[in-house]
């Protein structure tokens, strides 16, 4: 399983303490392989849960103390090391076997529990790396990863519409007068306009709710996380200076937004 290419995700990052590359590399080979499996190939849905499950069984192992299969052995070291939950990696399966199942959301509320499934489980595991679980911690994180997720789906409509999936919510399409073939036919008329900047505003005020915590945060891993949170606001940015045509300039990150991200970053 390949380490390069899991959004969002600070794996092995030279900013990260040497003692803590390992575990973040495993936890990431775990989502990374396990959404792969739900979104790669070709394979049917029972054949994609039914692999999906194989991972949850050795989560169960690990759970109980068992060995599991010698694929997830390193990913069991690094939890009896960390003393890592096993709840958030069960949370991460159950919304991967979603994607399979479910293409659409009805409302926001839906959506953020899938997000709490999909994202806040990555966000939980590293506040657990870096000892730092307290309440308000641990719910600015959970802001952090559901606004990031959130991000994504504003940048990967184009691409989920392939996937047959729709991640802005119904009721949102409803309230703008947004149809399903604003989609397919990359239609970015007003509607749509409007449509994008209410989503890019709540991802943004759910991102900028979470800002506290890489202050929190010091030293390397604090500055990780400014970097990941202006990362997203960056992405956010170049929506709206794209007139929300996500279609045809799909945003990403070069050289200069780095540049302009880490000048933020220490700024914050």
């Amino acid at each position: 399983m390949a380490v390069d290419h899991y959004e969002n995700f600070p794996v092995a990052s030279l900013l990260l303490p040497k003692r803590l590359r390992r575990a973040v590399t495993d936890i990431y080979r775990f989502a990374r392989g396990a959404d792969d499996l739900a979104d790669e190939g070709d394979a049917p849905p029972a054949e994609r849960l039914a692999a999906l499950q194989t991972y949850r069984d050795a989560i169960h192992k690990i759970a109980e103390g068992q060995t599991p299969a010698a694929l997830f052995q390193p990913l069991a070291q690094t939890i009896a090391q960390h003393a890592l939950p096993v709840a958030p990696f069960l949370d991460l399966l159950s919304a991967f076997d979603q994607d399979i199942q479910q293409t659409r959301y009805a409302d926001f509320a839906t959506l953020l529990d899938y997000c709490r499934r999909s994202a806040n489980p990555v966000g939980t595991l590293m506040l657990h790396l870096y000892q730092t679980t307290d309440t308000d911690s641990m719910a600015q994180s959970a802001s952090i990863c559901s606004a990031l997720q959130l991000i994504n789906f504003l940048q990967d409509v184009g691409i989920d519409w392939k996937k047959e999936r729709i991640y802005l919510p119904q009721e949102d399409l409803i309230r703008f007068g947004v149809t399903e073939r604003h989609i397919g036919q990359a239609q970015t008329d007003a509607a749509w306009c409007a449509l994008m900047q209410f989503q890019v505003d709540r991802a943004r005020d759910l991102l900028n709710s979470g800002r506290p915590l890489g202050r929190t945060l010091t030293g390397r891993i604090g500055l990780e996380l400014r970097l990941i949170i202006e990362g997203g606001l960056r992405i956010l940015e170049k929506i709206e200076n794209a007139r929300f045509d996500v279609f045809r300039h799909r945003p990403t990150l070069h050289a200069h937004d780095w540049v302009l991200m880490c000048w933020r970053a220490l700024r914050a």
